[in-house]
């Protein structure tokens, strides 16, 4: 069944697309430029109607809210290192759910529907909760078709083992439907060197878990 956008859910988008509009950070998309997390936003709920078709409201608010604002808490504010990263990661997600909340609340979602979507954005059910895993795929898919390249160009000491690496962490993240999805992406033909070399190295982990998911 087709989804029904409601008023209530189309004035949430609106704002979140307000905030991300205030990006000063600008990316060039077919000849002109637009600021770079409204980019993305419709590039994660473009890949989410793809994907998951069926995707609930609140799941679709997620999608929509996955980077906002997140400009405001730069990387280079916490330490160059794993433990600085995974704070800096900790401290975007908390912001992301905070201000999606504060926008949903404002427009009459229940505080049951605010938590629920707070916890998609904070990854806090991956691999038990459908649609926490939906999120991941999307967040992941569009990883590899839209900012692969800027990855690698960003880290140019990366060598063909670390990169690999790299994919086969996020193949680990993925479901079934994920892998599906990134392997049917049309990638330039260094990435998807990199990504098929990744599955071959991830083989027996990427098959049981397709055993768990079938079990």
């Amino acid at each position: 069944m087709p989804f029904t956008p409601t008023e209530q859910f189309n004035t949430v988008i609106k704002a979140i697309d307000a905030v991300n509009a205030e990006d000063p950070r600008m990316i060039t998309v077919n000849g002109s430029e637009h600021p770079y997390e409204t980019v993305y936003a419709d590039r994660m709920t473009e890949t989410m109607q793809r994907m998951y078709p069926e995707a609930s409201e609140l799941l679709r608010i997620a999608a929509r809210a996955q980077h906002i604002r997140r400009w405001q808490i730069p990387r280079d504010t916490f330490p160059r290192n794993k433990e600085g990263y995974q704070k800096w990661r900790l401290g975007m997600r908390q912001l992301h759910a905070d201000l999606v909340g504060t926008i949903m609340g404002d427009n009459g979602y229940s505080a049951e529907d605010i938590a629920l979507v707070g916890t998609f954005l904070r990854k806090e059910r991956l691999k038990r909760d459908t649609d926490s895993q939906a999120l991941e795929n999307v967040v992941d898919v569009v990883f590899l078709d839209f900012y692969w390249d800027d990855f690698v160009n960003k880290f140019a000491d990366y060598d063909d083992d670390k990169l690999i690496d790299i994919v086969g962490k996020t193949l680990r993240k993925m479901s079934s439907h994920g892998h599906a999805a990134a392997l049917a992406l049309d990638l330039p033909p260094e990435t998807a060197r990199i990504v098929m070399a990744a599955v071959e190295r991830e083989k027996d982990t990427l098959e049981a878990m397709a055993k768990r998911e079938a079990g």
